[in-house]
């Protein structure tokens, strides 16, 4: 009966299409009558304005008995995730920040840094590297700094204070270098008194070295 009331015969539609925004393709109105523009994610819905299938959406009218009306929403039983608040659908890649991209999958979602991770030593050309937020932009990037200011630092050694606040920052440390006996591992790491990157060694063992074998006595 609700179909009935709705849907006319035959159809009047007008002439031309209604020009939709992007991202909401033409569909046929509920009656499969006129063309209309599909409503997209979060956009009021009814019988006649329907949702975009294509993405997804069904006309969800949970919340009509609330008052506010029946919106576009996923379905329950497609699985998705819900960062900040936003939805996202199954295999969306989407970024939170612009350091980081991140995709949904099985429920969760899996991210990957945008920012390059590398490691600029101390070089005759820049023997003071530092990385730094640089305003406008996204990623931390080095820089290097005047060698003077890090020679008026030398001459107050006695005080660990620094001019600027250090983010310390450094790299895994490597495998030992033997494979039984006293070794060394390295790593770069800007975790001292003067906030610079520097090579650091360390003493490791993995295990201790088997016996060597007595020595036989000489045959005449």
């Amino acid at each position: 009966q609700v179909c009935a009331q709705l849907c006319r015969r035959p159809c009047y539609c007008p002439w031309v299409p209604p020009r939709c925004p992007r991202g909401s393709p033409l569909v046929l109105d509920g009656c499969g009558c006129c063309k209309i523009c599909a409503r997209r994610l979060g956009e009021p819905c009814d019988f006649l304005h329907v949702c975009d299938q294509s993405q997804g959406l069904v006309c969800d009218y949970s919340s009509a008995s609330a008052g506010t009306g029946a919106t576009c929403n996923f379905e329950d039983d497609e699985e998705g995730c819900e960062v900040n608040g936003r939805v996202y659908r199954e295999g969306e890649i989407f970024q939170p920040s612009c350091k980081i991209q991140c995709q949904c999958l099985d429920g969760g979602f899996n991210c990957i840094p945008l920012c390059q991770e590398d490691v600029r030593l101390p070089t005759p050309d820049c023997p003071y590297p530092r990385r730094v937020e640089i305003p406008g932009k996204c990623c931390p990037e080095w820089i290097c700094e005047a060698q003077d200011q890090h020679l008026l630092q030398d001459a107050r050694a006695g005080s660990p204070l620094l001019r600027f606040p250090c983010q310390e920052w450094g790299t895994e440390w490597s495998a030992c270098s033997a494979t039984c006996g006293v070794g060394f591992a390295t790593r770069v790491s800007n975790q001292n008194r003067y906030c610079r990157l520097e090579t650091q060694r360390r003493l490791c063992m993995v295990r201790p070295c088997p016996a060597l074998p007595a020595a036989f006595p000489a045959v005449s």
